[in-house]
């Protein structure tokens, strides 16, 4: 596949709004409608495009805390491993969870409505899987950046 730098534009113009017409990114690109399909397609084709998802405000939703959570395995086994990468996956709190270097095993993203929220989670979810042992937590004073768009 030939990826050009109108690829590079119209990745830039889709993560910034996905929601414009082919015809409004067209006038952009100085592209006919049809290329612009063609182009989105071929890239979703190709798998620069993994797909299209809509941000919601997290205030008017009634989720605001944010908590950065690591997560101390007892031990580095396989087992251990994929018991608790299956278990973190199914607590809809967690909105990401990476496996890391350092002091720490695992990193996670956590979004609850308050203080009393987090606490809950932590008690009733998260330290009752299995394997787990020791967590750190780290709550979000300000967000001074949060993107998603990617440069490249």
């Amino acid at each position: 596949m030939i990826f050009d730098a109108t690829d590079k534009k119209l990745l830039d113009y889709l993560q910034s709004d996905s929601k414009q017409t082919n015809k409004e990114l067209a006038n952009k690109l100085d592209l006919s409608v049809t290329a612009v399909y063609e182009r989105i397609k071929k890239l979703e084709k190709e798998g620069y495009i993994d797909g299209y998802t809509v941000l919601l405000n997290k205030e008017k939703i009634d989720k605001n805390f944010m908590v950065f959570c690591h997560v101390k395995l007892l031990q580095h086994s396989q087992e251990y491993v994929v018991s608790f990468e299956k278990e973190v996956k199914s607590l809809k709190e967690v909105l990401e969870c990476y496996h890391i270097s350092g002091d720490y095993d695992y990193l996670l993203k956590v979004l609850v409505k308050d203080m009393a929220a987090f606490r809950e989670f932590m008690v009733k979810k998260l330290t009752t899987i299995n394997h787990i042992g020791s967590t750190h937590s780290m709550f979000v004073i300000n967000a001074v950046k949060n993107t998603t768009v990617i440069d490249f």
